[in-house]
């Protein structure tokens, strides 16, 4: 554990050394001005650092969108620095790209501006656009007639994420028509004070379909208990170790597997009827082979983003069985989603923005 945040510490430093680095050899102004620009750099991770060791409920609403935005924002363009720099350090070994591009150079800084500008610019625009994902979902089980379903996770409303824009995502939303709304946990950020200063629970009940949720992992950082408070205000029906027979159809809500404790898969079950079709919601896609052996026909899980920005999407596919999109094991069907919403900055590079659209519907 004490190694792993070491890592995680250590990691980002290396890569501010190696960004600053660069910065102070390619930019072909006098010290005083570069130490200016170094120092206005090291801000992205003095706000990342003030917004989650101090906290960001105690400034005023205005400044800690700020903070909260530039801070974390910061993170994916240092990533991207990185690599923009190794890959001229590696032209550079290969003699494709001459030493006086790299050291006080106007063509060099420009470039390198250019090209991290062109890629943030572009991430943000194709976050801002949701990607529809149509699902058929057939079933030999009891469905008296065809359920349409709009699925949806880590939604990470708050600081970032704001009333104004979760009311576009309101409106994608009722525009399907949909029976039914299931949500797969991180509704929530970081803080419910966002939430409750915008009173963004007032969108939420302008949803015209029932909607049933689960927690996910944020709504343990936020404080489970002001999450279910405000799941309450909201209309939300939290599923909590818990199932709900409605429209044909067993909805489980796996509590997040932070809390430990947390009810069997197995148990759970047995409270459902098994001539209806299941759907579980269980926000981390782990064990996935649980809800095969347990009789799930479709388990909607959310979570790893598919990693916001490639190259960390290659990461995820390492870390799990299934990352990112469908899958199908035995008489089970699992989806995997990116998510509609995002934590920290809103870039997608590499990956997409997302709600499910499922039809349910009785094969014969």
């Amino acid at each position: 554990m004490k190694l792993g945040m070491l890592l995680f510490l250590l990691i980002p430093i290396i890569g501010h050394v190696y960004v600053f680095w660069h910065v102070w050899n390619i930019v072909p102004l006098n010290n005083w001005y570069k130490a200016a620009l170094l120092v206005l750099l090291s801000m992205g991770v003095v706000a990342l650092i003030f917004g989650f060791s101090i906290g960001l409920n105690i400034v005023p609403f205005k400044c800690a969108t700020y903070i909260y935005e530039f801070g974390t924002s910061s993170i994916f363009v240092l990533l991207y620095a990185v690599m923009l720099f190794l890959l001229l350090d590696l032209g550079r070994l290969v003699r494709l790209v001459p030493k006086h591009f790299l050291y006080n150079s106007w063509p060099g800084t420009l470039a390198v501006v250019g090209v991290l500008v062109a890629v943030f610019v572009y991430g943000n625009i194709h976050y801002h656009h949701k990607q529809r994902q149509e699902l058929n979902l057939n079933t030999s089980k009891n469905v008296s007639k065809a359920l349409k379903v709009v699925m949806v996770s880590d939604l990470h409303l708050g600081y970032h994420n704001r009333r104004a824009e979760f009311a576009r995502w309101v409106d994608l939303i009722n525009a399907e028509r949909p029976d039914l709304v299931l949500i797969a946990g991180d509704i929530i950020d970081i803080s419910i004070r966002p939430l409750e200063e915008e009173n963004v629970a007032e969108e939420f009940r302008r949803i015209k379909a029932p909607i049933y949720a689960c927690l996910g992992n944020h709504e343990y950082m936020s404080g489970e208990e002001k999450a279910e408070r405000f799941y309450r205000e909201a209309r939300i029906n939290l599923l909590r170790d818990s199932v709900v027979q409605v429209m044909d159809l067993n909805i489980v809500g796996r509590d997040d597997r932070t809390n430990r404790r947390r009810t069997s898969l197995k148990a759970l079950m047995g409270k459902t009827d098994p001539q209806k079709y299941t759907i579980l919601l269980d926000h981390q896609p782990y064990h996935l082979e649980e809800a095969q052996r347990a009789g799930v026909d479709f388990q909607l899980s959310g979570h790893t983003h598919y990693g916001q920005v490639w190259p960390i999407s290659w990461i995820e596919d390492a870390m799990y069985e299934k990352a990112y999109g469908p899958l199908t094991k035995g008489n089970t069907r699992y989806f995997v989603t990116s998510g509609m919403g995002i934590w920290g900055g809103k870039f997608r590079i590499g990956t997409r923005s997302e709600y499910l659209v499922a039809t349910i519907t009785k094969s014969f």
